[in-house]
Protein backbone atom coordinates (compact mmCIF):
# COMPACT_ATOMS: atom_id res chain seq x y z
CA UNK A 1 0.00 0.00 0.00
CA UNK A 2 2.59 2.19 1.01
CA UNK A 3 4.68 1.20 -2.75
CA UNK A 4 1.60 2.00 -4.52
CA UNK A 5 1.33 5.55 -2.82
CA UNK A 6 4.84 6.43 -3.76
CA UNK A 7 4.58 5.45 -7.19
CA UNK A 8 1.52 7.68 -7.50
CA UNK A 9 3.14 10.80 -5.65
CA UNK A 10 6.43 10.16 -8.35
CA UNK A 11 4.00 10.24 -11.17
CA UNK A 12 2.48 13.42 -9.97
CA UNK A 13 5.61 15.29 -9.52
CA UNK A 14 6.30 17.45 -12.65
CA UNK A 15 9.45 16.30 -14.50
CA UNK A 16 12.58 17.60 -14.43
CA UNK A 17 14.86 18.14 -17.63
CA UNK A 18 17.39 15.89 -18.26
CA UNK A 19 20.05 18.18 -19.28
CA UNK A 20 20.27 20.13 -16.01
CA UNK A 21 20.74 17.16 -13.97
CA UNK A 22 23.94 15.57 -16.13
CA UNK A 23 25.02 19.08 -15.31
CA UNK A 24 24.45 18.10 -11.84
CA UNK A 25 26.06 14.82 -11.52
CA UNK A 26 29.45 13.97 -10.42
CA UNK A 27 32.05 13.68 -13.01
CA UNK A 28 32.69 9.88 -11.45
CA UNK A 29 29.23 8.73 -12.04
CA UNK A 30 28.75 9.90 -15.07
CA UNK A 31 31.92 8.53 -16.28
CA UNK A 32 30.84 5.02 -14.98
CA UNK A 33 27.12 5.50 -16.66
CA UNK A 34 29.16 6.44 -19.97
CA UNK A 35 31.27 3.13 -19.82
CA UNK A 36 28.34 1.16 -19.08
CA UNK A 37 26.33 2.15 -22.46
CA UNK A 38 29.62 1.77 -24.41
CA UNK A 39 29.80 -2.46 -22.69
CA UNK A 40 25.76 -2.70 -23.47
CA UNK A 41 26.38 -1.48 -27.77
CA UNK A 42 29.39 -4.19 -27.79
CA UNK A 43 27.09 -7.11 -26.13
CA UNK A 44 24.44 -6.42 -28.80
CA UNK A 45 26.70 -5.50 -31.37
CA UNK A 46 28.55 -8.44 -31.23
CA UNK A 47 25.91 -10.87 -31.25
CA UNK A 48 23.87 -9.13 -34.27
CA UNK A 49 23.74 -11.15 -37.82
CA UNK A 50 26.43 -9.52 -39.70
CA UNK A 51 28.99 -9.20 -36.33
CA UNK A 52 32.59 -11.57 -36.79
CA UNK A 53 31.69 -13.66 -33.85
CA UNK A 54 33.91 -17.39 -34.17
CA UNK A 55 30.88 -18.99 -35.32
CA UNK A 56 29.99 -16.45 -38.42
CA UNK A 57 34.45 -16.38 -39.50
CA UNK A 58 35.02 -17.02 -43.03
CA UNK A 59 37.00 -20.33 -42.80
CA UNK A 60 40.66 -20.43 -43.97
CA UNK A 61 41.15 -17.14 -41.56
CA UNK A 62 42.16 -18.78 -38.18
CA UNK A 63 45.82 -18.47 -38.30
CA UNK A 64 48.56 -16.78 -39.91
CA UNK A 65 49.70 -17.72 -43.63
CA UNK A 66 51.99 -20.34 -44.51
CA UNK A 67 55.47 -18.93 -44.71
CA UNK A 68 57.19 -19.00 -47.73
CA UNK A 69 61.40 -20.20 -47.36
CA UNK A 70 64.19 -21.59 -49.39
CA UNK A 71 65.44 -25.15 -48.64
CA UNK A 72 68.57 -26.94 -49.78
CA UNK A 73 69.33 -30.49 -49.78
CA UNK A 74 71.58 -32.25 -47.68
CA UNK A 75 74.89 -33.48 -49.40
CA UNK A 76 77.19 -36.35 -47.86
CA UNK A 77 80.58 -36.23 -49.43
CA UNK A 78 84.30 -36.98 -47.98
CA UNK A 79 85.09 -34.76 -45.27
CA UNK A 80 87.96 -34.51 -43.09
CA UNK A 81 88.08 -31.57 -40.10
CA UNK A 82 90.18 -29.01 -40.66
CA UNK A 83 93.03 -29.24 -37.49
CA UNK A 84 94.93 -25.70 -36.91
CA UNK A 85 97.93 -25.79 -34.78
CA UNK A 86 101.26 -23.90 -33.91
CA UNK A 87 104.48 -25.17 -34.23
CA UNK A 88 108.14 -24.30 -34.29
CA UNK A 89 110.06 -25.46 -37.41
CA UNK A 90 113.29 -27.31 -37.32
CA UNK A 91 116.13 -28.19 -39.33
CA UNK A 92 115.58 -31.47 -40.69
CA UNK A 93 119.46 -31.91 -39.78
CA UNK A 94 121.16 -29.69 -37.09
CA UNK A 95 124.58 -30.24 -34.72
CA UNK A 96 126.62 -27.92 -33.12
CA UNK A 97 130.28 -27.85 -34.74
CA UNK A 98 133.22 -28.82 -31.93
CA UNK A 99 135.99 -29.92 -30.80
CA UNK A 100 136.71 -33.06 -29.63
CA UNK A 101 140.52 -32.72 -28.14
CA UNK A 102 142.22 -29.24 -26.02
CA UNK A 103 144.17 -27.69 -29.11
CA UNK A 104 144.94 -24.71 -30.72
CA UNK A 105 143.01 -23.62 -34.00
CA UNK A 106 145.53 -23.15 -37.00
CA UNK A 107 143.25 -22.93 -39.68
CA UNK A 108 139.20 -21.62 -40.37
CA UNK A 109 138.37 -22.88 -43.95
CA UNK A 110 134.90 -21.98 -43.71
CA UNK A 111 132.46 -18.88 -44.21
CA UNK A 112 129.46 -17.50 -42.62
CA UNK A 113 126.60 -19.06 -43.63
CA UNK A 114 128.01 -20.95 -46.71
CA UNK A 115 126.81 -24.15 -48.29
CA UNK A 116 129.40 -27.22 -47.27
CA UNK A 117 128.73 -30.78 -48.79
CA UNK A 118 129.51 -33.22 -46.25
CA UNK A 119 132.78 -34.21 -45.33
CA UNK A 120 134.14 -30.27 -46.16
CA UNK A 121 137.07 -29.16 -44.09
CA UNK A 122 135.93 -26.64 -41.39
CA UNK A 123 138.68 -26.05 -39.03
CA UNK A 124 142.15 -27.28 -38.92
CA UNK A 125 143.84 -27.75 -35.12
CA UNK A 126 147.69 -27.59 -34.79
CA UNK A 127 148.31 -31.20 -36.24
CA UNK A 128 152.36 -31.55 -34.63
CA UNK A 129 152.76 -33.33 -31.66
CA UNK A 130 149.38 -35.83 -33.19
CA UNK A 131 151.63 -36.26 -35.91
CA UNK A 132 154.86 -36.95 -33.85
CA UNK A 133 152.90 -39.35 -31.84
CA UNK A 134 151.57 -41.03 -34.93
CA UNK A 135 155.04 -41.66 -36.21
CA UNK A 136 156.12 -42.77 -32.56
CA UNK A 137 153.82 -45.41 -32.86
CA UNK A 138 154.29 -46.64 -36.83
CA UNK A 139 158.26 -46.80 -35.82
CA UNK A 140 157.36 -49.16 -32.91
CA UNK A 141 155.08 -51.09 -34.89
CA UNK A 142 157.45 -51.62 -37.76
CA UNK A 143 160.11 -53.15 -34.74
CA UNK A 144 157.63 -55.33 -33.18
CA UNK A 145 156.73 -56.84 -37.02
CA UNK A 146 160.48 -57.71 -37.63
CA UNK A 147 160.88 -59.18 -34.41
CA UNK A 148 157.94 -61.36 -35.16
CA UNK A 149 159.12 -62.16 -38.43
CA UNK A 150 162.71 -63.18 -36.88
CA UNK A 151 160.99 -64.88 -34.34
CA UNK A 152 158.38 -67.37 -36.48
CA UNK A 153 162.05 -68.50 -38.59
CA UNK A 154 163.30 -69.48 -35.54
CA UNK A 155 160.88 -71.34 -34.53
CA UNK A 156 160.72 -74.01 -37.24
CA UNK A 157 164.06 -74.38 -36.01
CA UNK A 158 162.74 -74.78 -31.92
CA UNK A 159 165.27 -72.28 -31.38
CA UNK A 160 162.41 -70.18 -29.89
CA UNK A 161 159.73 -71.59 -28.04
CA UNK A 162 156.17 -71.44 -28.95
CA UNK A 163 154.88 -69.20 -26.18
CA UNK A 164 157.69 -66.79 -27.09
CA UNK A 165 156.50 -66.63 -30.22
CA UNK A 166 153.28 -65.27 -28.62
CA UNK A 167 154.79 -62.55 -27.29
CA UNK A 168 155.89 -61.63 -30.16
CA UNK A 169 152.80 -61.84 -32.08
CA UNK A 170 151.00 -59.56 -28.89
CA UNK A 171 153.63 -56.81 -29.25
CA UNK A 172 152.31 -56.69 -33.09
CA UNK A 173 148.92 -56.27 -31.97
CA UNK A 174 149.53 -53.50 -29.63
CA UNK A 175 151.67 -51.84 -31.75
CA UNK A 176 149.12 -51.86 -34.36
CA UNK A 177 146.25 -50.55 -32.23
CA UNK A 178 148.47 -47.96 -30.96
CA UNK A 179 149.20 -46.72 -34.56
CA UNK A 180 145.04 -46.62 -35.30
CA UNK A 181 145.06 -44.24 -31.86
CA UNK A 182 147.03 -42.22 -32.82
CA UNK A 183 146.05 -41.84 -36.87
CA UNK A 184 142.55 -40.81 -34.81
CA UNK A 185 144.46 -38.25 -32.69
CA UNK A 186 145.33 -36.96 -35.96
CA UNK A 187 142.36 -36.80 -37.71
CA UNK A 188 140.67 -35.17 -34.60
CA UNK A 189 142.79 -32.28 -35.53
CA UNK A 190 140.72 -31.66 -38.74
CA UNK A 191 137.18 -30.97 -38.25
CA UNK A 192 134.59 -32.02 -41.18
CA UNK A 193 131.35 -31.01 -41.87
CA UNK A 194 129.08 -34.74 -41.16
CA UNK A 195 125.99 -33.80 -43.15
CA UNK A 196 125.62 -31.54 -46.06
CA UNK A 197 124.15 -27.87 -44.87
CA UNK A 198 124.66 -24.23 -44.49
CA UNK A 199 127.25 -23.06 -41.66
CA UNK A 200 125.80 -20.51 -38.94
CA UNK A 201 128.08 -17.74 -37.49
CA UNK A 202 131.74 -18.52 -36.64
CA UNK A 203 132.02 -18.20 -32.45
CA UNK A 204 136.15 -18.86 -32.47
CA UNK A 205 139.23 -17.53 -34.51
CA UNK A 206 142.25 -18.78 -35.68
CA UNK A 207 145.08 -18.97 -32.88
CA UNK A 208 142.13 -19.62 -30.28
CA UNK A 209 142.59 -22.73 -27.88
CA UNK A 210 139.21 -24.60 -27.92
CA UNK A 211 138.60 -27.65 -25.36
CA UNK A 212 136.06 -30.67 -25.67
CA UNK A 213 132.66 -29.62 -26.17
CA UNK A 214 133.47 -25.70 -27.21
CA UNK A 215 131.05 -24.55 -30.11
CA UNK A 216 132.87 -23.48 -33.03
CA UNK A 217 130.12 -23.16 -35.50
CA UNK A 218 126.53 -24.59 -36.69
CA UNK A 219 125.77 -26.50 -38.80
CA UNK A 220 121.79 -27.20 -40.83
CA UNK A 221 120.28 -28.88 -43.19
CA UNK A 222 117.28 -26.52 -44.05
CA UNK A 223 116.83 -27.57 -47.66
CA UNK A 224 113.83 -29.62 -46.07
CA UNK A 225 112.05 -28.05 -42.83
CA UNK A 226 110.70 -30.13 -39.61
CA UNK A 227 107.36 -28.38 -38.46
CA UNK A 228 106.80 -29.96 -35.39
CA UNK A 229 103.26 -28.70 -33.57
CA UNK A 230 101.09 -30.60 -31.20
CA UNK A 231 97.19 -31.46 -31.97
CA UNK A 232 94.71 -32.38 -29.26
CA UNK A 233 93.82 -35.69 -28.44
CA UNK A 234 90.54 -35.55 -30.11
CA UNK A 235 91.91 -35.36 -33.36
CA UNK A 236 93.72 -38.83 -33.03
CA UNK A 237 91.28 -40.94 -35.06
CA UNK A 238 91.80 -37.92 -37.71
CA UNK A 239 95.84 -38.08 -38.20
CA UNK A 240 97.83 -40.54 -40.75
CA UNK A 241 101.47 -40.42 -41.90
CA UNK A 242 101.13 -38.20 -45.46
CA UNK A 243 98.29 -35.85 -44.15
CA UNK A 244 98.60 -32.69 -46.58
CA UNK A 245 100.25 -30.10 -43.98
CA UNK A 246 100.13 -25.85 -45.05
CA UNK A 247 102.05 -23.38 -43.21
CA UNK A 248 102.08 -20.07 -42.48
CA UNK A 249 104.88 -18.08 -40.94
CA UNK A 250 104.69 -14.20 -39.57
CA UNK A 251 107.24 -11.80 -41.08
CA UNK A 252 106.85 -13.93 -44.56
CA UNK A 253 103.66 -12.34 -46.15
CA UNK A 254 100.95 -14.99 -47.25
CA UNK A 255 103.07 -17.16 -48.41
CA UNK A 256 101.85 -20.62 -48.29
CA UNK A 257 104.74 -23.70 -47.40
CA UNK A 258 103.06 -27.45 -48.22
CA UNK A 259 104.05 -30.07 -46.49
CA UNK A 260 102.95 -33.76 -45.31
CA UNK A 261 103.31 -35.42 -41.86
CA UNK A 262 105.89 -37.97 -41.99
CA UNK A 263 105.94 -38.71 -38.23
CA UNK A 264 103.56 -39.18 -35.31
CA UNK A 265 104.75 -39.38 -31.30
CA UNK A 266 103.28 -42.81 -29.90
CA UNK A 267 102.92 -40.93 -26.98
CA UNK A 268 100.15 -38.11 -25.82
CA UNK A 269 101.46 -35.66 -23.06
CA UNK A 270 99.60 -36.37 -20.00
CA UNK A 271 99.19 -32.91 -18.89
CA UNK A 272 98.07 -31.34 -22.21
CA UNK A 273 96.58 -34.19 -23.63
CA UNK A 274 97.86 -33.45 -26.97
CA UNK A 275 99.79 -35.57 -29.32
CA UNK A 276 103.52 -34.01 -31.11
CA UNK A 277 103.29 -34.29 -34.79
CA UNK A 278 105.90 -33.53 -37.49
CA UNK A 279 105.63 -32.54 -41.00
CA UNK A 280 108.45 -32.10 -43.57
CA UNK A 281 108.53 -28.54 -46.00
CA UNK A 282 110.24 -28.06 -48.82
CA UNK A 283 112.84 -25.42 -48.57
CA UNK A 284 114.51 -24.97 -51.29
CA UNK A 285 115.47 -20.94 -51.69
CA UNK A 286 116.39 -20.90 -47.59
CA UNK A 287 113.04 -19.06 -46.83
CA UNK A 288 112.22 -20.63 -43.37
CA UNK A 289 114.93 -20.78 -40.57
CA UNK A 290 115.32 -23.03 -37.46
CA UNK A 291 113.35 -21.51 -34.81
CA UNK A 292 110.41 -20.36 -36.74
CA UNK A 293 107.56 -19.39 -35.22
CA UNK A 294 104.76 -21.07 -37.62
CA UNK A 295 100.85 -22.17 -37.75
CA UNK A 296 99.95 -24.89 -39.80
CA UNK A 297 96.20 -26.12 -41.09
CA UNK A 298 95.79 -29.59 -42.10
CA UNK A 299 93.06 -31.50 -43.36
CA UNK A 300 91.78 -34.67 -41.19
CA UNK A 301 91.53 -38.33 -42.58
CA UNK A 302 88.71 -37.65 -45.11
CA UNK A 303 85.62 -39.86 -44.11
CA UNK A 304 81.39 -39.64 -45.95
CA UNK A 305 80.03 -36.45 -43.47
CA UNK A 306 76.68 -35.02 -44.14
CA UNK A 307 77.09 -31.28 -45.10
CA UNK A 308 74.66 -28.49 -44.81
CA UNK A 309 74.78 -24.56 -45.61
CA UNK A 310 76.02 -22.77 -42.52
CA UNK A 311 72.95 -20.31 -42.94
CA UNK A 312 70.86 -23.17 -41.96
CA UNK A 313 71.69 -23.37 -38.69
CA UNK A 314 69.67 -21.68 -35.55
CA UNK A 315 71.80 -21.21 -32.44
CA UNK A 316 69.11 -20.56 -29.06
CA UNK A 317 70.53 -21.04 -25.58
CA UNK A 318 73.60 -22.94 -26.14
CA UNK A 319 72.44 -25.56 -28.22
CA UNK A 320 72.00 -25.72 -32.36
CA UNK A 321 68.94 -26.69 -34.49
CA UNK A 322 67.76 -26.51 -38.05
CA UNK A 323 64.47 -26.80 -39.88
CA UNK A 324 63.38 -29.28 -41.98
CA UNK A 325 60.80 -29.11 -43.98
CA UNK A 326 58.24 -32.20 -43.53
CA UNK A 327 55.17 -32.52 -45.52
CA UNK A 328 54.51 -29.18 -45.73
CA UNK A 329 55.75 -28.39 -42.12
CA UNK A 330 58.78 -26.35 -40.67
CA UNK A 331 59.78 -29.82 -38.40
CA UNK A 332 63.05 -28.12 -35.68
CA UNK A 333 66.00 -30.68 -35.40
CA UNK A 334 68.80 -30.38 -32.51
CA UNK A 335 71.87 -31.15 -34.25
CA UNK A 336 75.98 -31.74 -33.30
CA UNK A 337 77.92 -29.78 -35.86
CA UNK A 338 81.69 -30.76 -36.71
CA UNK A 339 83.99 -29.14 -38.81
CA UNK A 340 83.64 -26.27 -41.13
CA UNK A 341 84.22 -25.47 -44.59
CA UNK A 342 83.93 -21.71 -46.44
CA UNK A 343 79.81 -21.84 -46.46
CA UNK A 344 79.21 -25.75 -45.22
CA UNK A 345 79.23 -27.31 -41.70
CA UNK A 346 79.85 -31.05 -41.14
CA UNK A 347 76.44 -32.47 -39.10
CA UNK A 348 77.34 -35.20 -37.23
CA UNK A 349 74.10 -36.40 -35.61
CA UNK A 350 70.29 -35.14 -35.97
CA UNK A 351 70.16 -35.30 -39.60
CA UNK A 352 70.17 -38.54 -41.71
CA UNK A 353 70.50 -37.02 -45.16
CA UNK A 354 67.06 -37.44 -46.36
CA UNK A 355 65.85 -33.91 -45.73
CA UNK A 356 65.85 -30.64 -46.75
CA UNK A 357 66.93 -27.68 -44.47
CA UNK A 358 65.56 -24.21 -44.24
CA UNK A 359 68.15 -21.82 -45.18
CA UNK A 360 66.43 -18.92 -45.76
CA UNK A 361 63.34 -17.39 -43.68
CA UNK A 362 64.10 -19.49 -40.45
CA UNK A 363 62.92 -16.43 -38.76
CA UNK A 364 59.56 -16.09 -39.98
CA UNK A 365 58.92 -19.77 -39.07
CA UNK A 366 57.83 -21.86 -35.60
CA UNK A 367 57.86 -25.22 -34.93
CA UNK A 368 55.33 -27.39 -36.52
CA UNK A 369 54.38 -24.45 -38.71
CA UNK A 370 52.94 -24.34 -41.95
CA UNK A 371 55.27 -23.48 -45.02
CA UNK A 372 55.88 -23.20 -48.31
CA UNK A 373 58.72 -24.43 -49.65
CA UNK A 374 60.89 -23.63 -52.90
CA UNK A 375 64.49 -25.42 -53.90
CA UNK A 376 67.18 -22.91 -53.73
CA UNK A 377 68.60 -22.43 -57.26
Amino acid sequence: MELTSLYVESRAQPRTPISPMISTMPRAVLGSLLLGTLFVLASCGGNGPTGASGSDRPAGSGGPPPAKVITAKIDRRPFGPQIEAVGTALSRESVEITSKIANVITRIRFAEGQLVAAGTVLVELDRAQAAAALAEAEANLAESRNQFNRGRDLSVTQALSKAQLDQLETAVKTGESRVAAARARLEDTVIRAPFAGRTGLRKVSPGGLVNPGTVITTLDDSLVMKLEFTVPQSFLKDLSLGLPVEARAEGLGDRVFAGKITAIDSRIDPVTRALRVRAELANSDGALRPGLFMSARLRGKPIDTLMIPEEALVPEQGKTYVFVVIDGKAIRREVRTGGREPGYVAILEGLDGAEAVIVEGTQRVRDGGKVIAEPRA
